[in-house]
Formats: structure tokens, sequence, C-alpha cells
């Protein structure tokens, strides 16, 4: 019950604000439609035939099944961000925009540089999304979006022991799905970068947004 105070107490001053009441109700709606729309993308970029390289990296070892460990990582990530972020509305705000900017960089990237996928590439099958009827995509390869979305939370976490975790955590993806070979490594490489740069578009954004009152 206490927690629950404490969680509506942070919203209801958080909401308060109508600046911010606003734009928390854009960037949810902002980030619904780019999740719709994404998949219509990614069923085209499916179906389009992208270039395939050698990389040295994936060329030294041959690929091993890690998906369990993947989405472990994966999805106990995402509980761990949202409990956190619920007593943070304002971060949580935060990081609902970073992810939405990276996912349009994203798209923009896949759409410019269509990649085929590594000649000896196991399949991350998501065992939520394959449950409810979803298709495993091969080409979402630049960049790779699981590692940048852990790596966001890493950005967006404030404590110093969270912090610590997610970027374990990015690290730990980023060599799963190199070992799994879903990704080529600059697939990875680049992930942290783009993070970086969506989530300071986001701060800035919001700054913007305070010094309007």
């Amino acid at each position: 019950m206490q927690l629950y105070q404490e969680i509506k107490t942070e919203w209801k001053k958080f909401l308060s604000d109508r600046n911010f009441a606003f734009l928390f109700a854009v960037s949810i709606v902002v980030l619904a439609f780019i999740l719709y729309w994404i998949t219509k993308f990614l069923i085209f970029n499916e179906a389009r035939d992208g270039v395939a390289f050698r990389d040295p990296i994936l060329n030294l070892f041959t690929p091993i099944d890690v998906t369990w460990v993947s989405f472990a990582l994966i999805y106990g990530g995402l509980i761990v961000a949202l409990f956190y972020l619920t007593f943070h509305p304002e971060r949580f705000m935060l990081a609902l925009q970073a992810y939405s900017f990276m996912l349009l960089i994203r798209v923009v990237s896949m759409y410019l540089l269509p990649l085929n996928p590594p000649e000896n590439i196991i399949p991350l099958r998501d065992p939520f999304v394959e449950f409810f009827g979803g298709k495993t995509f091969l080409k979402d390869l630049f960049f790779s979006g699981h590692t940048s979305t852990m790596f966001v939370f890493f950005l967006t976490a404030q404590k110093k022991g969270l912090k610590i975790v997610f970027l374990i955590a990015t690290f730990l993806i980023a060599a799963c799905v190199l070992i799994q070979h879903v990704h080529y490594s600059v697939d990875v490489a680049i992930a942290p970068f783009i993070a970086y740069a969506s989530y300071r578009i986001s701060l800035n954004m919001n700054d913007f947004i305070k010094n309007l009152k």
C-alpha cells in the first residue's frame, strides 16, 4: 500500500505540470504510432535483397544458440527498468522518448543500408512473439535494437548500482547476438552510440520544455 502511495504521489506531482503532462501524452501516442509503423516496415524490409559481407569477428567462431540467455537478459532488464522508472515519471518519459528516436533512426538506417543476415545465423526467435503468431525477422540488422534498448535503460537509470547492472546487461546482450551470429559486429558496435544520441536529443527537448516555464 505504501509503495502504491509513493508511486501515486510521484505521478500526481509530475502530471500537475501541464507542459509535462501534455508532452508525456504525446510521447505515448508517438511511440504507439512508431511501433505500429515499424512492424509494417519490417515486413517490407524483409522482402528486400540486401548486402551480405564476411565479418572478420564472426568468422572467428561457429555460432551457438543462446536464445534463452538473450531473452532472459532482455525481458529481465525490461522488467527491472519498468519497475524502476515507475517511481520516476520524468525519467520514464525520457526513456519513452529516447526509445522512440532510436526506433526512428533504426528504420532510416535499415532503409538506407539493407543487409542480408550473416551466413551462419541462428535466428533469435522471441518466444512471446511467436506464441502470439508473430514473425521472426532476419534482416532487421543495422543496428542492434536489443543492444541499444538496454543501453537506453543504462542512460536513463540514475542509481549507480542499477546503471552497472544495465551496462553489464548491454555487454552480455551484445555478446549473445554475436555468439549466435544474429548481427554483424558493426550492428552491435554502433548501437550504444545511437542510443546515446537518442537520449541526448530527448534530454535536450525536455530541458527546452522546462525553460518555457
